[in-house]
């Protein structure tokens, strides 16, 4: 039987517990053992003064959980992290709470994660990418980690509002062994193999019509359906990926912005994540781009956080 007082996780723990290779993993098993995302609950959006509480409940026969997660853009004008939260796992028979942990730290592991999956199956494994990365917050410190866990990099360019932060992260990719890092121009993204996007922009970061053939650009930074990182042209030239249809035709601004312009029709979404995964997604045509687009999912914390878990508990079930 699960514990009775839940084990607690703090920030470092998480990090201690999971590399970034490993939350990878964890969400790649879920979905061969068939988790389907297009049935995992929707997410709950609240307005509140401060800025947007959210909450996203998910379960399997063996675990449930819940994550409470705040949205404060004031933040970090206070210093604070702009994502705040806890998220609560459950034993599935019983529903006993088994731990409680970090919320904004474990975002911070399953999304680049779910970015570094969609990596892994959109572009060719063993060829080493010219990465351009937009934004210099918590999220592009772990994109970078994750993706370098799935991928070689040759070359990283920062791309940022802020010059000081953007030289920082230049910096910790050096010590991350990337050859080549510096700061950049949206222009950058001409001679990108992947582009990531962890932004707080609401409307787009760069021409689509620059992205190459072939290359694969990641949008993480909005869940709202009238933000995007990305434009209208990339969206129409690219073969489009998603976590779910269901959840990109509610949250999903960089696709649902074309639509309402009659860019491209709602059918434009080649695949989701399971069928990337699974091989049941047909391949990108080599000749257009491949977009993957995230609006973060309860299904993804459930996973990573079974896997944290596990990690500090040194169980296997």
């Amino acid at each position: 039987m699960p514990p009775v007082n839940p084990e607690v996780l703090d920030g470092p723990a998480v990090a201690r517990l999971l590399s970034p290779a490993g939350a990878v993993d964890a969400l790649a098993e879920v979905l061969r053992e068939g988790l389907d995302p297009e049935d995992c609950p929707p997410r709950t959006a609240v307005p509140v003064p401060a800025g947007e509480l959210l909450l996203m409940p998910a379960a399997s026969a063996s675990w449930a959980g819940v994550k409470i997660a705040g949205v404060a853009p004031g933040n970090p004008a206070l210093g604070l992290p702009r994502i705040t939260g806890s998220y609560l796992l459950l034993h599935g028979p019983t529903l006993r709470p088994v731990a409680v942990i970090d919320g904004a730290a474990l975002t911070a592991l399953r999304t680049p994660a779910v970015s570094a999956l969609a990596v892994r199956h959109l572009t060719a494994p063993g060829r080493p990418v010219r990465l351009v990365l937009f934004g210099s917050g918590p999220q592009a410190y772990g994109h970078l980690e994750a993706v370098l866990a799935v991928r070689e990099v040759t070359e990283a360019v920062v791309v940022a509002r802020n010059p000081e932060r953007a030289a920082c992260l230049v910096a910790h990719a050096r010590d991350l062994g990337v050859p080549k890092a510096r700061t950049g121009v949206p222009e950058d993204v001409a001679d990108a193999e992947l582009v990531v996007c962890c932004t707080t922009a609401r409307t787009p970061l760069f021409d689509g019509g620059r992205v190459a053939p072939g290359a694969t650009v990641v949008a993480v930074g909005s869940h709202e359906p009238d933000a995007r990182e990305t434009d209208s042209d990339l969206v129409r030239r690219a073969a489009v990926y998603v976590e779910s249809r269901a959840a990109a035709a509610r949250e999903a601004g960089d696709l649902l912005i074309p639509e309402a312009e009659g860019v491209v029709g709602p059918g434009h979404i080649a695949g989701n994540l399971a069928e990337l995964v699974t091989g049941r997604a047909d391949p990108p045509d080599p000749e257009a781009p491949r977009l993957f687009k995230s609006v973060g999912m309860a299904w993804e914390d459930l996973a990573v956080a079974v896997a944290l878990h596990r990690a500090a508990s040194g169980r296997e079930t």
